[in-house]
């Protein structure tokens, strides 16, 4: 009898190796922004599929990519990188492509992002949100003018030492530029020292940096004003804050964040479901409802909630428009790291 249980405890060990490969097909590891999808979507996801979904989040688009080539590509099967950083990451050769024919729901991608100039043709990733990056106040705190980007870099005394900035050298740098009339991926010294010295004299008068945390200063009251993504704002006024978001007559970041397969991933085909199955508009639309933002996709709109359809973050003034990040080359980008570094001391 022990002989048969050890002969039997042998088989099942035998049969759990044959089978232990098969558990990766039922797998998806996913890099993704913090507070970014719903746990309902991504449960439907699971339901449907039977696949296992694991979320681990970072908080800016430089941290990811920098974690990505630290050793954690081939960990991942897709993440969600901003625009501009689709293109860097396309350059360097991170990301793995797909047909349209592996994507039944391409045809459901939106028009106008369909041939995206950091991913013509959409060879490499699937459009996932899109919004704007500027700066909301406190009402309470400061009832003046908020029509300019001074209010984060020359603020007034109301604000000084109340403010919070992203934690995101793409935008804050980017913003910056704007603020100075300067152009993105300058390489005039001149222009670049002015942008340095400015963000160095506007440090003084922030109390901190922080992503993740940018809605969450403006609902306790820790910071009086922000840098912030439209949809955290939108969020943190939901969230009882009497805020405000402005669409600066000096400009403000337009953005695009973009799932992306990722080059070497474990599970390439349930990564190509999951984008799949975010291409439904259903599905896109409860990722807008709940996040704030805008989807890439066609046909979300009986799915939308009221709120943000009429949320003001989401619908900028005709006259004022957004410009994206630039990708610099790798010479010029060398150039802004150093600011960034120096602005970061």
């Amino acid at each position: 009898m022990k002989r048969l249980l050890a002969l039997t405890a042998l088989a099942i060990s035998a049969f759990s190796l044959q089978v232990t490969p098969g558990l990766a097909e039922g797998q998806l590891k996913v890099y993704h922004w913090f507070e970014y999808i719903p746990q309902e979507l991504v449960d439907k996801f699971e339901k449907e599929t039977g696949i296992d979904v694991t979320i681990d989040t970072f908080d800016s688009n430089e941290a990811m990519l920098a974690s990505l080539k630290a050793g954690k590509l081939g960990q991942y099967d897709v993440t969600v990188p901003g625009d501009y950083m689709v293109e860097i990451m396309r350059n360097e050769g991170l990301l793995d492509s797909y047909t349209r024919e592996e994507m039944p729901n391409f045809g459901n991608i939106a028009p106008e992002w369909v041939d995206a100039p950091f991913d013509p043709g959409r060879k490499h990733s699937i459009p996932y949100q899109w919004g704007s990056t500027a700066f909301s106040v406190n009402r309470d705190v400061y009832k003046g003018d908020i029509s300019s980007l001074a209010i984060i870099f020359n603020p007034p005394d109301e604000l000084k030492g109340k403010i919070n900035v992203l934690d995101s050298q793409g935008e804050v740098l980017a913003l910056g530029s704007i603020y100075l009339g300067i152009p993105q991926c300058t390489q005039d010294r001149v222009q670049l020292k002015a942008l340095n010295d400015m963000l160095l004299a506007a440090k003084a008068n922030w109390a901190s940096f922080g992503s993740d945390t940018a809605k969450d200063v403006l609902v306790s009251g820790d910071a009086a004003a922000g840098m912030i993504y439209n949809g955290f704002s939108a969020k943190a006024r939901a969230e009882g804050a009497n805020v405000e978001y402005a669409f600066p007559k000096e400009g403000f970041v337009l953005w695009m964040d973009n799932m992306v397969l990722l080059k070497d991933a474990p599970n390439r085909a349930n990564a190509l479901k999951f984008m799949n199955f975010l291409l439904d508009p259903e599905n896109a639309a409860a990722v807008t409802n709940y996040a704030a933002y805008n989807a890439g996709v066609k046909g979300v709109e009986p799915f939308l909630s009221d709120a943000v359809k009429k949320s003001p973050e989401n619908n900028p003034p005709a006259n004022q428009k957004g410009e994206f990040i630039k990708a610099c080359d790798q010479e010029t980008q060398k150039l802004y790291d150093a600011i960034w570094t120096n602005l970061k001391k």
